[in-house]
This record gives C-alpha cells, sequence and structure tokens, in this order.
C-alpha cells in the first residue's frame, strides 16, 4: 500500500490541494499488499459496493468522504457505516481531489483531451513551487556521498527523476586556525585541495533539511556552500485549461461534441450562446467553475466548459459577452455540464498512469474505472412545449 500511495502522491502531490481539502489515505494499512485498484469519482455506497464485490484493495476517488472535521465514525451514521464496511472487508480508501484537479495529467488535462484540445496551457496557471540551489564545495572523493546525502534529504528531485546534480572540479584553498581540528591539513598550514563543486535543486520548503544532512556528510569541519534562492516562474501545472479544437466548429455542434465526450446525466449538456456562433478556443474547468469567468474571459476563449453553473453569475456572464459580441470583443459561450461528468474522464487516465508508474517498480496492479453513475440527479421532465395562440 505504501509504494502505492507514494506513487500517486507523486503524480497528484497532496502539498499542492487547497488548504480547506481533505486529501490522502483516509483508511488503509501502509503494509497491506495491493493487487487492485478501483477508481470513481464519489465515495458513495454502490461505489464502496463494487469496490468490496470486485476484491478491490484499493479504491480512489476523487470527492472526499471526510471534508469537514468528524466527531464520529460509528456505523450508526452513513459515513461511519461506509468507513466501517470498507476497513472489514480490506479495502483502502485514498481521495486526491484539488491535487488533481490541477495536476499535469490531472482532471483539467483530461477533459481537455476528451474534448480534442491542443496545445492546452492552464487557465490559471499556479507558480512553480519556490526552490533553492545548494552549491558545496567537497573533496573529490566524498562527492558522491555527500549527493547521495543531499538527495535523501530532498534534493535532486526534477520532474520525474531522483538525484540530480551537477559537479565539476577545482583547486580549494585554506589555513586552518590555532583552534580549528581541520579533516585534511594542519593548523596555520596554506592547504590545497582537489574539490568537487556540487549543485543540487531543492523545494526551499526542504532547505533546513538540505543544510543539515550536508554538514552531516561533509568532512570538513566548516564546510563551504551557497544556497541560492532560484526565480519564480509560471509552472505547467494550474486550474483549468485552455486549448484550441483542430478547426472551428459551432456552438451547438461543440456541445455536441462535449455530450459524446462525458458520461451521459439526467442534466446532459446546456449551453448559453448563438447556436451557430463560432467555437475554436476553448477553457475547460472540471467541476464547479462559475468563480473563473474573469480568467476566462481574459483567456480570449470562444467558449468555456464546466459545471455548476450559478443563475445569476451565468446571467451576467452572457449579457456582457452579448454587449461586447456588438462591440467586436470576445465573447466566450457557456457550456455547462454537470459536476461529476466533468471530472469522470480523468479516472480512465489515472488508473493507466498508475499502471504504468507500478510497472517501473518491476510489479503489476489491476485497475478498474467504476462506470456508476454517481451524479446525484436521476431524472429530468423536460418542458412542455408552449400551446401556440391564434
Amino acid at each position: 500500500m505504501a509504494d502505492v500511495v507514494r506513487l500517486l502522491d507523486g503524480r497528484y502531490p497532496p502539498r499542492t490541494a487547497e488548504q480547506w481539502d481533505a486529501v490522502g489515505l483516509v483508511a488503509g494499512d501502509p503494509d497491506q499488499p495491493v493487487r487492485r485498484v478501483l477508481f470513481a469519482v464519489d465515495p458513495v455506497a454502490a461505489v464502496v459496493d463494487e469496490a468490496v464485490e470486485w476484491g478491490a484493495d484499493l479504491l480512489v476517488t476523487h470527492h472526499p468522504l471526510l471534508l469537514r472535521p468528524v466527531h464520529s465514525v460509528a456505523a450508526t451514521t452513513f459515513k461511519g457505516a461506509l468507513l466501517h464496511r470498507l476497513v472489514r472487508s480490506g479495502v483502502a480508501l485514498l481521495t486526491a481531489h484539488t491535487n488533481a484537479d490541477a495536476a499535469a495529467g490531472g482532471v483539467a488535462d483530461a477533459l481537455a483531451e476528451a474534448l480534442g484540445l491542443l496545445d492546452t496551457a492552464p487557465l490559471q496557471a499556479a507558480p512553480a513551487e519556490a526552490l533553492d540551489k545548494h552549491v558545496v564545495f567537497v573533496p573529490v572523493a566524498d562527492a558522491e556521498r555527500l549527493v547521495d546525502a543531499l538527495a535523501a534529504a530532498g534534493a535532486g528531485q526534477v520532474g520525474q527523476y531522483a538525484r540530480c546534480a551537477w559537479t565539476s572540479t577545482g583547486e580549494g584553498t585554506f589555513t586552518p586556525g590555532p583552534l580549528a581540528a581541520p579533516a585534511v591539513g594542519r593548523t596555520g598550514e596554506v592547504t590545497r585541495v582537489v574539490e568537487a563543486r556540487v549543485e543540487m535543486v531543492a523545494p526551499r520548503r526542504s532547505r533546513a533539511a538540505v543544510v543539515a544532512a550536508m554538514r552531516a556528510a561533509h568532512p570538513y569541519e566548516e564546510p563551504a556552500f551557497d544556497v541560492l534562492e532560484l526565480a519564480a516562474w509560471p509552472g505547467g501545472t494550474g486550474i483549468g485549461r485552455v486549448g484550441r479544437l483542430a478547426r472551428p466548429t459551432t456552438l451547438a455542434a461543440f456541445a455536441e461534441v462535449v455530450a459524446a465526450a462525458v458520461p451521459a446525466t439526467a442534466q446532459g449538456v446546456r449551453f448559453a450562446g448563438d447556436p451557430d456562433g463560432t467555437v475554436q478556443r476553448v477553457a475547460v474547468v472540471g467541476g464547479s467553475g462559475d468563480s473563473l469567468f474573469d480568467e476566462v474571459r481574459a483567456a480570449g476563449v470562444d467558449a468555456y466548459v464546466t459545471a455548476d453553473l450559478r443563475h445569476h453569475p451565468a446571467s451576467e456572464l452572457r449579457e456582457r459577452a452579448e454587449f461586447e459580441a456588438r462591440e467586436g470583443r470576445t465573447h466566450p459561450y457557456l457550456v455547462d455540464v454537470a459536476h461529476f461528468a466533468s471530472e469522470w474522464p480523468w479516472l480512465a487516465h489515472a488508473a493507466r498512469t498508475l499502471e504504468s508508474d507500478v510497472a517501473g517498480t518491476g510489479a503489476t496492479v489491476e485497475t478498474r474505472v467504476s462506470t456508476l453513475r454517481t451524479d446525484p440527479w436521476t431524472g429530468r421532465v423536460a418542458s412542455p412545449e408552449p400551446t401556440p395562440t391564434s
């Protein structure tokens, strides 16, 4: 279990989740073997039944079961009953929520790919994690041991590559003072040593641990080192995605593409705007996205696909769009899908990625994507056609 959780956390780092969110392993024994993993959007009773009946060892859901603090998980409550059944059946539960929304290969990327968007970029880019560059001068014979120590403390991780370091050699010189206890050289004598310059990057949050590891592994009483704060830049992750269709289409035809790409729900797919309007540049946000209208307008897109659009923000955006269209400015159309439907495409991505990552360790795992429709709405009645008046 611990190895699978580590791989999932590598793809969807818990530290990138929103502060209000609750992600990670909810229930389960880190020492438990994992052979089967079920992916689903919602941790509801029907999904738990599916996990138990299929013999899953781990259930990964997008939405949290325990988002708000609770004071009891007794089986007399519906959430407690679900947890009890999972534990009794040996099924662990892990949540990847807002940490999966923005991640590369996460919810936004999966929805964009399902709609055929090309050349995608984040709608609201998250800043890359603040990094330091650690520069250390060490005798050549001790360089590899020092690199190992810094890597163990969190340095040298670049994407999916670990223990990344750059070294060069040169001559260091120093004169030990009368109270020094030099590992090399003698008190009062000029000492020259062939040293390696070792450079490794590390998250700024790991600075204290990396420096402590360097001091512990370094043979010198007073090692020479620098810690340089690297410039920040926009990262490749973030909320939503913006991309383009391979060829322009109409809003009505694009809405049909959306309907075919996501699971069917009672709501279906709604759109606001001229059915014959042109759509090529598109923004998408999985889940509730009407808080990002300003970013959508700034992106200059033709259409915005998201879920849970509320009446007043959507009405205001549509009125503004119609006004700006008369002024010759951009006018994003709205395409509204069910919350569950907008996030479901990610499950297959997550399942394939986990199988590949596990295979890279020399092991295997079987994955399955739940096709249960966990959208809470179960039916819809169309409004009757208006009666013609004479």
